[in-house]
């Protein structure tokens, strides 16, 4: 019995068909975040524009802004923050450097601080993200 070869042996099984072989990491991430959350395509869009294209730490402090207003439920539309977290988590369970800087740079590290409304959602992280926190953040 002979195996049937894949059509295309460089695809993997499960891997994003929007992903771009030439993108890096970090943009990847970007470009994965608006296809399983498109609640994020206007920013994106609108980033893009002003930006003249992907600048990975610059998106996400529009996710980060976000992902807050969502968690105290100031903005209805935007995308519900827990899809947001659980995204983040399995990008971060993930272990990939560029995707990683992005998450707890420009992500994490940017959440509330104590004294600042949204704070609480720093308990609501996942155990991946959590534990990046704590290392970056320990006084919360």
């Amino acid at each position: 019995m002979t195996a049937t070869p894949s059509a295309n042996p460089n695809v993997t099984p499960n891997a994003n068909p929007n992903a771009n072989p030439n993108a890096t990491p970090s943009v990847q991430l970007v470009s994965d975040l608006v296809t399983r959350i498109p609640e994020f395509r206007g920013v994106y869009e609108t980033h893009v524009f002003h930006q003249g294209g992907v600048l990975p730490h610059v998106f996400f402090w529009d996710v980060v802004q976000d992902t807050v207003r969502s968690f105290l439920g100031e903005a209805p539309a935007a995308a519900d923050w827990r899809r947001t977290l659980d995204f983040l988590e399995e990008q971060s369970a993930r272990g990939v450097l560029g995707i990683d800087e992005v998450i707890v740079t420009s992500f994490l590290g940017d959440l509330p601080s104590p004294q600042e409304p949204g704070h609480a959602i720093v308990e609501q992280l996942g155990p991946v993200m959590a534990a990046k926190f704590v290392r970056i953040r320990p006084l919360g």
